[in-house]
């Protein structure tokens, strides 16, 4: 087992080609073909790290959305 895990994390994938397939996964709309060839290449320490720093920016993008519609006075009644 440790030595798929050592041979899954050597895998050639690029980091832009990583976050490209975690963007289409928010997103939420992929083709089976391209997940296959995505789960065949991509490197899963590299999609870890992409998934946790999309998962912070858009945690953020929320707060900053929310802060900024109360902030104008919509959200008021």
């Amino acid at each position: 087992m440790t030595q798929d895990l050592k041979e899954a994390a050597q895998r050639p994938g690029s980091f832009l080609q990583t976050v490209k397939a975690i963007a289409w996964a928010f997103f939420g709309v992929r083709r089976g073909a391209d997940y296959d060839k995505d789960v065949a290449r991509l490197n899963p320490v590299h999609v870890i790290i992409a998934g946790l720093i999309a998962a912070v920016v858009f945690v953020l993008a929320l707060v900053l959305l929310v802060h900024w519609v109360i902030g104008s006075g919509v959200a008021s009644s």
